[in-house]
């Protein structure tokens, strides 16, 4: 089974140790983990004249297409939520009909989280953001908390 791992993990100054470290824990549950900055698939390669941003998001679209199912880190990132790119490819994901799986390294519910602004606050005792969630559920996943949550996340779709 081929697991793209989503999340902010590529933008850390050890992203490649990061990697290593997932795709270590993917090959323990008999799994390939495909990282987003593992080399572009060929159907992926944009004219070398394409702005850099747009090989980037192209490269990664073929990632998840070429993946069975993804894990995402959700932690909170630069926010109170998860990275804004990690949700878009989960919304991808969840519209090629294959399952999403999430983690986060954070016990807080998401509405905890949230500084008062006078304005509703969705407080379903959910780790993020409903639709996150929402998509996650219905993709036939599951969101996992805390302590070697990435792991759990694995076991979890090895049962599966």
């Amino acid at each position: 089974m081929r697991i793209y791992l989503a999340g902010p993990d590529v933008f850390y100054p050890d992203a490649l140790a990061r990697a290593g470290a997932m795709k270590a824990a993917c090959a323990r549950f008999g799994m390939l983990g495909v990282f987003p900055l593992d080399p572009a698939p060929a159907e992926a390669l944009l004219a070398a004249e394409a702005p850099e941003w747009l090989r980037i998001h192209a490269a990664n679209e073929a990632h998840i297409r070429s993946c069975d199912a993804m894990v995402a880190n959700i932690t909170p990132f630069r926010g109170a939520s998860a990275d804004p790119g990690t949700a878009w490819e989960m919304g991808f994901m969840r519209a090629l009909g294959r399952p999403v799986v999430a983690w986060t390294e954070v016990l807080q519910d998401y509405s905890a989280r949230i500084a008062p602004d006078g304005l509703a606050v969705e407080d379903f005792g959910l780790a993020d953001n409903l639709m996150l969630e929402g998509g996650i559920a219905l993709s036939g996943g599951v969101v996992m908390r805390g302590h070697a949550a990435f792991e759990r996340c694995l076991a979890w779709l090895g049962r599966q």
